[in-house]
Formats: C-alpha cells, sequence, structure tokens
C-alpha cells in the first residue's frame, strides 16, 4: 500500500530539511483526527500495526537518490545524504482502537516524525477501502471517469496537480489517475505532490510548507510572530525557491498584516486552503495593488475541496486578474463510484521547541470547522490576534 520512503507528499521532505538544520532539539505531537466519525471494522488497528512495521524497512535506492538531486535541485547534498540514511521508526507511534473508534499518536523529535503524517493517512484509507468493500470497484467505468475529466480539465486550460495522497482509495488507482492526467491532459496537468508517483511517471514533484510549519512558529515564538518568523525562517532555507506561501493557518487576515513589502515581493504566491476562494482571490489582489505590487506577476494556488466545477467558476471569476494553479486532492485519488471518501488527517497538537517543555499548537484556518487544537488556546490566539469570530 505504500511502495517507497518517496510515496509522500513533497512538502514534507522540504520541511523536513528545513526542520533539521533549525529546530534539531525540537520534539512534536501529532493525533489522528477522524473528521467523518466513520467507524472502523473490528481488528483494523492490529491490521494497520502490522503494515505499520515494515515502514522500517523504506530506504532511499540509488535512482530515487538519482531523481532527487535532480528534480528537487532546492534540496542540499547534506540533506540527501540524510535521508538516504534515515529510517521510520514504528516505536515513535502509539496505534489502539476501542469498538469502531481508531485513535493514533505520534510523539518524537520533529525532524524525524515529519514524515509519518501522509503515508500514515494514505495507508488508513487504502486497508479501510481493502477490508470494507474487498477493493471490488469496476476499474473501467473509473478509468472512462478520469479519462473524461482529464479531456475536460485540459478544454478548459487551468494550470493543475495532483495533491491525493492523504486520502487515496488505494496506491493503484491512485498511480492511474496520476498517469491518465498525465497522458489526456499534458497541457493543463503540471506534476503531483507525491514524489514517488513523480520519480516513476517522470512528472515535476509539487509542494512547499503545510500548515505545522506555522504552527510550531505559532507555539515557539507566540501567535503575532508566528507568520513573519515562519516565513522568514524559509527564506533562510531555500533563498526563494519553493515560493508559495500558506496563509490561512492562523487566518488569512492574520497573515496579510506580516506579508509585508518584502515577504510579497520575495514569494512567487500564496496558497488558499479554507474559506471563499473568491473573497479571498479578492483580498489578495487588493493586498498586491496596496504594496504596488501587480497581481498579474504572482500566483494563487487552490487546495481546498476542489472539482472540476469548482475550478471552472474560479477560474471564470479570478483567471484575469491574477496567475491561477489548482492543486486537486480527494476528487482525483478516490473519486469512486458508490465510495464515500474518509474525512481523516493528522495534526500537530503540541510541540517542545526546546526539548520536553511542551506547548499546545493550534490552527485556526478562514473557517470555523476546521480550526484544530486545544479550545482554550484556540481562544487565546483569537484574543491575541484581535478575531472577534471565525467567518
Amino acid at each position: 500500500m505504500i511502495r517507497s520512503i518517496l510515496d509522500n507528499d513533497l512538502y514534507k521532505f522540504t520541511m523536513q530539511n528545513a526542520v533539521m538544520k533549525l529546530y534539531p532539539h525540537s520534539k512534536v505531537k501529532y493525533k489522528f483526527i477522524n473528521r467523518g466519525e466513520n467507524n472502523f471494522p473490528k481488528g483494523f488497528a492490529k491490521e494497520l500495526k502490522n503494515k505499520i512495521q515494515q515502514f522500517s524497512e523504506f530506504k532511499l535506492t540509488v535512482n530515487e537518490e538519482n531523481f532527487l538531486r535532480d528534480k528537487c535541485y532546492f534540496l542540499d547534498p547534506v540533506y540527501i545524504d540524510f535521508l538516504k540514511g534515515y529510517r521510520f521508526n514504528p516505536d515513535e507511534l502509539k496505534v489502539y482502537q476501542r469498538a469502531g473508534k481508531l485513535s493514533l499518536e505520534i510523539k518524537g523529535y520533529w525532524y524525524r516524525t515529519i514524515l509519518w503524517e501522509v503515508p500514515l493517512l494514505a495507508l488508513i484509507s487504502e486497508l479501510y477501502f481493502e477490508l470494507t468493500y474487498k477493493n471490488n470497484i469496476d476499474e473501467k467505468r473509473v478509468e472512462k471517469i478520469n479519462n473524461t475529466k482529464a479531456q475536460k480539465f485540459e478544454k478548459l486550460g487551468a494550470k493543475f496537480a495532483d495533491f491525493g495522497t492523504r486520502r487515496r482509495f488505494s496506491f493503484k488507482n491512485h498511480y492511474s489517475v496520476v498517469e491518465t492526467f498525465k497522458n489526456f491532459a499534458p497541457k493543463s496537468f503540471i506534476g503531483t505532490s507525491n514524489v514517488y508517483l513523480a520519480y516513476k511517471l517522470q512528472l515535476t514533484p509539487i509542494g512547499t510548507q503545510a500548515h505545522e510549519w506555522f504552527m510550531f512558529h505559532g507555539a515557539k515564538y507566540g501567535f503575532k510572530m508566528a507568520n513573519p518568523i515562519a516565513l522568514g525562517r524559509w527564506v533562510d532555507i531555500y533563498h526563494g525557491n519553493l515560493g508559495i506561501a500558506l496563509s490561512d493557518t492562523f487566518t488569512s487576515e492574520a497573515f496579510f498584516e506580516s506579508f509585508d513589502t518584502m515577504y510579497a515581493k520575495l514569494f512567487d504566491g500564496v496558497r488558499q486552503d479554507s474559506g471563499d476562494p473568491i473573497e479571498f482571490a479578492k483580498m489578495l489582489v487588493e493586498h498586491y495593488k496596496k504594496l504596488r505590487i501587480d497581481p498579474k506577476l504572482k500566483t494563487i494556488v487552490f487546495s481546498d475541496g476542489l472539482n472540476y466545477e469548482t475550478v471552472k467558476n474560479i477560474e471564470k471569476k479570478v483567471n484575469q486578474i491574477i496567475n491561477t494553479s489548482y492543486g486537486i486532492g480527494t476528487y482525483l485519488s478516490n473519486d469512486i463510484p458508490n465510495i464515500k471518501p474518509l474525512n481523516i488527517v493528522i495534526k500537530m497538537i503540541a510541540a517542545a521547541p526546546h526539548g520536553d517543555d511542551w506547548t499546545s499548537t493550534i490552527k485556526l484556518s478562514d473557517v470555523t470547522g476546521k480550526h484544530t487544537g486545544n479550545e482554550k488556546v484556540i481562544n487565546l490566539a483569537k484574543q491575541v490576534l484581535g478575531i472577534e469570530k471565525l467567518k
């Protein structure tokens, strides 16, 4: 179900590189959150543990190493040498099940534990569908659906990438989907966040940073300073490469207060991951204009629950005022007739920036339903940032 150490999203490796260099002594805790509240079948945790043990066998192959050195030029030789020696440690995980409820926790040094989230979610998703539906799907029907999608996206002309690793139906289906879009939408399809699929299919791996990057900085430096320090440290490591900034960890309103002229010029654009995409685009365009920056020189990457219709609508209203790109997840990797994808995440819940003094980490988002973390800390953050209520 997981094929390689690279069967993971690019932003996990880019963040690991930065964490290894900047915060080698910091520890974190992650927690599995089942937003869909579905029940897992009896014995699921036992099966999951057995498969997790196999992770320790993954190691970077010579061909994979060569691919990283060629395609991921922003990763320096020291990091790639580190990754060659990296091995997953299942002892960093606790997995248990009560009736149909699955619990999973991860704890350890941030530079080590950061790689667990995405392949674990992909594993949980595929194992669930294998045990529940026995992977009985009409492959020809799915293939036809994906071919039709690819042709529609190609006709639309919107630039988009696959972001579907975390909640995919299966590795086999994910591979097939990405291959289909490579073949049938060659002008619109720009790559995949999954580094292993990029390697196998000779595509561009895509991604920058995730919410946890900003969440950790909130725990270490406080909510007022989280965004500017997180952005600044990113620039320290990548010097202008990987220039798409994530906006909504503590609401986009707070982000724009830190996204001053320097950062707005340094970063190529912003990723929108919650809230109203049209309103966000208007807000960002006005922000660039206020800073005397031409919005048409910048890019928005939309990545919040997209499908063909939402992309078409956004393109119609936004494409003329700023460059657009789309990261599309479950709609690509788990669009199976009569199957409801899982709504699962793994989030950082605490950080110990200096070793063992733990602080709760939170994510606010631009919509109430997507914020995570300790309620008291969430309320404190809203007070500190002057947020009356989440829209």
